[in-house]
C-alpha cells in the first residue's frame, strides 16, 4: 500500500470530497441524482466483514461506480483520513481528487513478480 495513496485519500477528506462509512456511501449512491456530490470511486478496506463487502460490491455494481479493495485494514484507512477508529470504506466525490487517487492506485498495484 502506497503512502502516496493514503495521502491522496487524506487530502480528499480535508477537501470535503470524501464520504465515510458504508451506510453513508450507500445513501450517497442512492441519492446521487438529487445532490451535487456524486460518488465517483469507492475504496474499501481489506478486513471488512463478508456482509459489508457484499453490500458495497452490490451497491457499486447496481449504480455503476468503481469499487477498489485496498491492501490495508480499516484502522490504517481511518488514520489516513483523520478518524480514530476503524473505517470500512470511503468514497471520493470530486473528479480531480478521484483522478489523483486512481493514479496512485495504479502505481501501488502489486506486480506478479515477473520481470519484463
Amino acid at each position: 500500500m502506497s503512502e502516496k495513496l493514503l495521502h491522496a485519500i487524506g487530502l480528499s477528506a480535508k477537501a470535503g470530497a470524501l464520504v465515510v462509512g458504508t451506510p453513508m456511501i450507500c445513501e450517497a449512491l442512492k441519492s446521487a441524482k438529487n445532490t451535487k456530490k456524486k460518488v465517483l470511486l469507492v475504496l474499501s478496506a481489506a478486513d471488512n466483514s463478508d456482509n459489508t463487502a457484499k453490500r458495497l460490491r452490490d451497491r457499486c455494481a447496481f449504480y455503476g461506480v468503481a469499487l477498489h479493495i485496498l491492501q490495508t485494514d480499516g484502522e490504517r484507512l481511518g488514520r489516513a483520513i483523520g478518524k480514530g477508529g476503524h473505517v470500512a470504506a470511503v468514497a471520493v466525490t470530486d473528479e480531480n481528487l478521484c483522478r489523483l487517487v486512481q493514479k496512485h492506485l495504479t502505481e501501488s498495484e502489486p506486480t506478479d513478480g515477473a520481470l519484463s
